[in-house]
């Protein structure tokens, strides 16, 4: 294996990563807006007999003034064609031995992946479990993504088409979008949570010429009051369901099932394949768990994080 430390440009690094519809934490503009905020980059092209197999976008932070480093990839890498567990062994081991870091170095992995024997990670220590996620895949036409919901959601969804909700897709000014990332940020402190930096968002929105393909956000009105939002980034040719509000009124009428059956659509007219929908925990959020399972999505167990 032949490893390629920073040598790709962003056209070509976007032209593979959109080719594999891989995650946001690998995409780009992802790791330019870390560096902005003050976050190291590292980014690895790895090739097997002259082909390119696996993409690497390190996140690096510093300890001890600069004495230790710690390099995740996060999400990845991003497999460019498919691997034996043997050969992902070889990319790991030479991803780690030729990271251009001094020092103290700690190297993780949290790949996404389920646990098996072709992950490529037996030899390395998990340090973490795995989170669980929802993938949906928007390949198939919308009156099978419409049969593949679960019953009770396809209900939800119809009562909210029959109801005053009307929605609306919400420019790609900071402006515009503020009030949603306002409402996030109230949710994280009430309930403890923590998320990307709002300043993030700044930056991610305007990282392409064209807007419309970093994000998408839309709302649910009744008459002139909003009752509810869901914010998406776009990165290539996946997206992320990034956040979510919604008022009590909101809720009622099942404006999330809407919002979401509108965006699914809107997805697919811009070349999104694949929304990952998010974390699911069916202990602390069970009623989001069921909201996003009830897609008919895939639900992925993550192997961990491995050092």
């Amino acid at each position: 294996m032949k490893v390629n430390w920073d040598t790709l440009s962003y056209p070509e690094w976007d032209a593979h990563h959109a080719a594999a519809a891989a995650p946001l934490q690998q995409d780009w503009a992802y790791g330019a807006c870390m560096k902005t905020l003050g976050v190291g980059v590292l980014r690895a092209l790895v090739e097997q007999d002259g082909a390119p197999v696996a993409l690497a976008q390190f996140i690096v932070r510093r300890f001890a003034g600069g004495l230790a480093h710690m390099a995740l990839c996060s999400l990845g890498p991003v497999w460019l064609q498919p691997l034996s567990g043997d050969d992902k062994a070889r990319v790991y081991k030479a991803l780690k031995k030729t990271i251009p870091l001094k020092n103290l170095r700690v190297v993780a992995f949290t790949p996404l992946e389920a646990q098996g024997p072709e992950l490529g990670l037996s030899r390395w220590r998990r340090v973490m479990t795995g989170h669980s996620t929802v993938m949906l895949d928007l390949l198939p036409e919308p009156e099978a993504l419409r049969a593949q919901l679960d019953g009770r959601w396809r209900y939800s969804l119809a009562r909210a088409e029959e109801s005053p909700l009307t929605i609306h897709r919400v420019g790609t000014n900071a402006g515009q979008y503020r009030w949603l990332l306002d409402a996030e940020m109230q949710q994280r402190e009430q309930r403890g949570l923590h998320g990307l930096p709002l300043h993030f968002f700044d930056l991610y929105v305007p990282s392409r010429q064209q807007p419309a393909k970093t994000i998408l956000t839309m709302r649910a009105d009744v008459g002139r009051d909003r009752v509810a939002g869901m914010m998406f980034l776009i990165h290539g040719e996946a997206a992320t369901y990034q956040v979510g509000w919604t008022s009590d009124a909101g809720r009622e009428q099942n404006a999330h099932n809407l919002i979401l059956w509108n965006a699914i659509q809107e997805l697919r007219e811009r070349g999104v394949r694949k929304l990952d929908l998010g974390g699911v925990n069916t202990t602390r959020s069970a009623g989001i768990a069921r909201f996003k399972i009830g897609t008919g999505g895939q639900v992925l167990t993550c192997a961990g994080t491995f050092i």
